[in-house]
Formats: structure tokens, C-alpha cells, sequence
């Protein structure tokens, strides 16, 4: 974008602020069927609440909500604001970019392998002691917290972007 044009008329970051937004909103129904199926579905309720390693999905229900629906929704808000605020383009649209693929990529990934953690420390259970169900449940969340590091990557270039949009606001005017 150049200095001259507004955020508004840049039909990319426009774009990629949407894409947020729509983020937010399919994480959020996502999120909020899952609570509900949770909450409404008593096997389901009993199998998160009390075999060994269920409450893996109720972090992923969390994670998506939080991750998803939440942060989502900050960015989208933050990436409208900040270059109307300090009266300057973003700072770097490949960042924007980078930011929104690795946040969704690393989402994704958290609350798949959560999930699949959590359901194969829930059946496992059943039949094995807790050092064999630890010992299945440990690679996937292994893969987990790989996912996991992508979506601290991911905030942090996010952070980035903001700051050297927002450094030297002042001297810009």
C-alpha cells in the first residue's frame, strides 16, 4: 500500500481484515456447537469430565474459542484501527499475510492433535494403565505444542507489524 492511500482503499489488507473477521465467526460457531454438544450430550459430558485425558477436548473447545473467535476478532478490530489511528498504512501486508496463514495453520493443528489426544487418552483408559495411556498421549501433544509454537510465531509477527506501523506516529504528521 502506499503512503498516499488510505486502508480502506486498499482492496488487499481490506481483504485480509475481512478474512479475519470471518475467521472469528466460523471459529465462533465451531466453538459454541462444540460447548453445546459438551453440555447438552450426557456420554459426551461423562467422557470429558471423567476418562483419563478428556479434558484435552475441552482445551481444544477452549482453545478454538479463544484462539479463534477471540483473538480473531482482536486482530481484525486492531488491523482496522491502528492505520486510521496513526494515520499511516500498515507497515508490511506479507506480515498481515504471514500472520493470518500461521494463526489458522497452528490453530488448526492445536485442536486437532488436542482432540485427538484427548479421545485416544479417553479410550485408552478403558483398558490401560495410566503410564501406557501417558505414553500413547504423549506424541500427539508433542505435535500439539509444535502447533502451538506456530501460533505464538504467528502473534509475535503480528505484534511486530503493529509496533512499526505504530513507531513514530507522531513524527510522521
Amino acid at each position: 500500500m502506499s503512503d498516499k492511500m488510505q486502508p480502506w482503499e486498499d482492496r488487499e489488507y481490506v481483504r485480509y481484515t475481512l478474512w479475519f473477521v470471518f475467521a472469528c465467526v466460523i471459529y465462533s460457531i465451531i466453538g459454541f456447537s462444540w460447548g453445546a454438544l459438551m453440555g447438552g450430550i450426557a456420554d459426551f459430558r461423562h467422557f470429558v469430565d471423567q476418562r483419563m485425558f478428556g479434558r484435552l477436548i475441552v482445551r481444544a473447545h477452549t482453545h478454538i474459542n479463544l484462539l479463534g473467535w477471540v483473538e480473531m476478532a482482536i486482530f481484525a478490530a486492531v488491523y482496522y484501527i491502528i492505520p486510521r489511528l496513526v494515520r499511516r498504512p500498515i507497515y508490511s501486508m506479507r506480515l498481515v499475510k504471514a500472520h493470518f496463514w500461521t494463526h489458522n495453520l497452528g490453530l488448526i493443528g492445536m485442536v486437532v492433535f488436542f482432540t485427538t489426544a484427548g479421545v485416544i487418552g479417553g479410550n485408552a483408559s478403558v483398558h490401560l494403565p495410566p503410564a501406557d495411556v501417558e505414553a500413547l498421549v504423549r506424541p500427539w501433544l508433542a505435535a500439539m505444542g509444535i502447533f502451538g509454537t506456530l501460533v505464538l510465531l504467528a502473534n509475535c509477527i503480528w505484534a511486530y507489524n503493529i509496533f512499526r506501523t505504530c513507531a513514530g506516529w507522531s513524527r510522521a504528521r
